[in-house]
C-alpha cells in the first residue's frame, strides 16, 4: 500500500512538472535537478535525488525545445531514473543508462501527443465558427492539459507501481555491448550539454574566464563549489573596479536631449 502512494505522489510530480512549461510560465519546476529532488524527497533518500538529479542535469542543461521540436524528455527520464536508482540502490550512471532510452521514448510520445492536440486545436476552431465557446474553451484548457497529464502520469505510475522489477528484467535482457554504450554515451553527455550551451554564451570577451575556471579547476585542486565562490567575488571586485561606462556623471552637460529639441519645436 505504501508503494501505491508513493507512486501516486511521484506520477502527480511528474504532472506537476509537466505543467511547469504550459500552465505556470516555466518556473524550471521541470528541470532534472528538481524533479529528482521531490522524487528523494518523496522517496526518503534525497541524498540520492540530489546525485542523479545534478548529473542529469548536466544533460539537459543544453537542451533547447525550440519551435516545435521535440527533444529528449528529461523530466520523464529524470523521474523514472531517480525512482529507480533509489528504489533499487543502483548507481546515477545505471540512472542515466536507463534515462537515456526513457528520454527518447517521451521524445516520440511527445510528438504523438503534438498530433492529438493539433486535432484538438482545429475542434476547437469548428466550436469557435458554431458560437459553441464553452466547448472550445474546454478543448484548450480541459482536455489538452488532460492527455498531456496522463501521458506522464500513466508510464511513471506503472513503472514505479509494478516496474522495479520490470525495469531490472529490461535491463537484464539488454545486451553487454548496448549497455556499455549508454555508460559511455551518459559520460559524453554532460559534456556535450555543456558544449551547447557555451555555444550560445562564449565569444573573445568571455572566453577568458571560461579558462580561467578551468585551469583553477584543474590546477587548484578545487572542487567546483569553491571556483563558484571564487567567481562570485571575482564579479564583485571586477563590478567596483571596472569604470562604469554608462554612469550618467559622464555626460556631456552640452549634450543635447531629444525631449528639449521636440518641446522647441
Amino acid at each position: 500500500m505504501l508503494l501505491f502512494w508513493r507512486a501516486l505522489i511521484i506520477s502527480l510530480i511528474g504532472v506537476f512538472a509537466m505543467m511547469d512549461s504550459r500552465l505556470l510560465g516555466r518556473e524550471n519546476f521541470e528541470q532534472p535537478l528538481i524533479t529528482s529532488t521531490l522524487v528523494g524527497l518523496c522517496l526518503g533518500n534525497l541524498q540520492q535525488g540530489l546525485i542523479v538529479g545534478a548529473t542529469l542535469e548536466l544533460m539537459a542543461i543544453g537542451i533547447v525545445n525550440i519551435g516545435a521540436a521535440a527533444p529528449p524528455d528529461m523530466v520523464l527520464s529524470s523521474i523514472i531514473a531517480s525512482a529507480f536508482a533509489i528504489l533499487t540502490g543502483a548507481s546515477a550512471q545505471a540512472a542515466i543508462a536507463i534515462a537515456v532510452p526513457i528520454g527518447f521514448l517521451g521524445q516520440l510520445l511527445g510528438i504523438v501527443m503534438r498530433m492529438v492536440l493539433a486535432g484538438l486545436g482545429h475542434a476547437a476552431d469548428h466550436a469557435i465558427d458554431e458560437g459553441k465557446f464553452k466547448e472550445a474553451r474546454s478543448y484548450h484548457i480541459f482536455w489538452g492539459t488532460l492527455i498531456y497529464a496522463l501521458m506522464y502520469f500513466v508510464p511513471i505510475f506503472i513503472v514505479i507501481f509494478f516496474g522495479t522489477n520490470i525495469v531490472k528484467e529490461i535491463v537484464a535482457v539488454i545486451p553487454k555491448w548496448l549497455t556499455d554504450g549508454l555508460n559511455l554515451a551518459s559520460k559524453l553527455l554532460p559534456a556535450y550539454g555543456f558544449a551547447l550551451l557555451m555555444s550560445t554564451m562564449l565569444n573573445k570577451k568571455t572566453m577568458v574566464y571560461l579558462l580561467l575556471g578551468f585551469f583553477i579547476t584543474a590546477y587548484g585542486n578545487l572542487s567546483v563549489t569553491g571556483v563558484a565562490i571564487f567567481a562570485v567575488l571575482l564579479v564583485l571586485v571586477m563590478n567596483e573596479l571596472m569604470p562604469k561606462s554608462n554612469d550618467g556623471n559622464n555626460s556631456s552637460p552640452h549634450e543635447s536631449n531629444d525631449l528639449d529639441d521636440l518641446e522647441e519645436l
